[in-house]
């Protein structure tokens, strides 16, 4: 292999093959599509004190199937996992002068959706191991302000969510999980999405399980089911004829799910313990391949927990591997096998957050926190993640579908080529 030349120096790439494109849908996902079609019945929801309030019969049997599988008494399903973010947190009675803690390696709805409410999202760190945030760096972030965790399952794997769920009580502090990267993954023989107050379910076009767009909110609180419910179909009509006096964060939009999208979601949900399985394989069969390799590291699995691989992310060590980690990724990249180095920029360096402008020009909801002055976000508000982020991570999503077990090794094979040959690599950039 030493002497087999890199595609990126002009060599013969490892994969000629184009990139096949993700998809997971098939006949039964179609045939369930047509059924809605002679139907006629493309979406179920009235807005007002009705029973087609909660939506139609294709809505209904995907939270039932929630309910179900995950052994909770409320499912809600929704057009977005952002959009159950944002009904989670209103549920939740938060707004102007609050403070919700979560991570900032995560995608940016699940700070964004803290603003929607008029609170401000608080960023603690995260652990060095699982790319979660570190309960920790929360504890250490805890100001008379703050009502919630909003705690992401990232990339899979499930944060410490006993730890978190300890703090959250000894402090009085909801927990939200942010499941989309990690459907049916367990952390202490429970299901993520279970653990906290409430989760959200992503059926994004990119998630293990899809419908396109779409996402469902689970819960055991009465009052979390209700008030998510209204937001997501303009419950501020429907409060008072439904016998609810508490008429707090009922006032709602259209975050509706269509009876097309629910009855794709329906069929995918069925497969998720295979869809799951698959990736899985795949993964292991990566990390088995590059056990030996002294620089990069395959993903952490605490021993209480199981990954469900939304990326297949390791730690690359430049020092180790004696090649820059952006020139690695590159040369990888020309092998034909995505790999990509960090994964979002923290999210606090971002110009929402470093100017402090929302909604309008005057500083909403920022200007509304009494400590405005003090929460910064600066750069090395959380150095585990920024140097993660900008020199440690490399990550690759071959392990969707329709890539193949043969894939796995030949990216494999493309990693171990582009080391083989670093001298000729790195003299050519000189």
């Amino acid at each position: 292999m030493s002497n087999t030349k890199l595609a990126i120096l002009g060599g013969t790439p490892v994969n000629n093959k184009p990139v096949p494109p993700y998809n997971t849908i098939g006949a039964d996902e179609k045939s369930a599509v047509l059924e809605v079609l002679d139907s006629g019945e493309l979406s179920g929801f009235v807005a007002g004190p009705y029973d087609s309030f909660w939506g139609g019969k294709k809505v209904r049997e995907l939270e039932e199937e929630f309910k179900k599988e995950y052994n909770v008494k409320y499912a809600i399903a929704v057009n977005s996992a952002t959009s159950g973010l944002h009904c989670a947190l209103h549920a939740m009675n938060i707004g102007s002068g609050d403070e919700v803690i979560t991570t900032p390696i995560t995608m940016s709805a699940t700070a964004s959706t803290i603003l929607m409410t008029g609170a401000v999202p608080i960023f603690a760190d995260i652990d060095e191991d699982t790319f979660c945030i570190d309960p920790e760096s929360i504890e250490k972030n805890i100001t008379p302000n703050t009502k919630g965790i909003a705690a992401v399952n990232i990339f899979g794997h499930p944060a410490n969510l006993k730890r978190i769920n300890e703090i959250a009580k000894k402090h009085n502090l909801f927990v939200l999980e942010d499941n989309a990267q990690a459907p049916h993954a367990k952390h202490y023989g429970k299901y993520t999405g279970t653990i906290g107050d409430a989760g959200v379910f992503s059926f994004n076009r990119h998630k293990t399980m899809q419908c396109g767009e779409g996402g469902v909110i689970i819960t055991d609180n009465e009052e979390i089911a209700f008030k998510a419910a209204c937001m997501r179909n303009h419950g501020e009509i429907a409060v008072e004829e439904m016998g609810k006096k508490d008429i707090v964060n009922t006032i709602g939009v259209n975050y509706r799910m269509t009876e097309m999208e629910a009855a794709v979601a329906l069929v995918q949900f069925k497969k998720i313990k295979q869809l799951n399985k698959t990736r899985i394989d795949r993964a292991n069969r990566i990390t088995d391949g590059i056990k030996n390799i002294d620089g990069i590291t395959a993903p952490y699995v605490d021993k209480d927990s199981t990954h469900s691989y939304y990326f297949y992310v390791m730690k690359y060590d430049e020092a180790k591997i004696g090649i820059p980690r952006d020139l690695f990724v590159e040369a990888v990249m020309k092998e034909g096998y995505y790999l990509r180095g960090g994964y979002v920029t923290p999210l606090y360096q971002h110009a929402l957050y470093q100017q402090k402008i929302c909604f309008g020009d005057k500083g909403f909801p920022f200007t509304a926190n009494p400590r405005n002055n003090e929460i910064s976000y600066e750069k090395g508000l959380c150095p585990v993640a920024e140097r993660l982020h900008e020199k440690e991570f490399i990550l690759t999503n071959i392990i969707y579908e329709p890539y193949t077990l043969e894939d796995m090794d030949n990216f494999i094979e493309s990693i171990k080529k582009v080391i083989a040959n670093k001298d000729e690599l790195l003299s050519s950039k000189m």
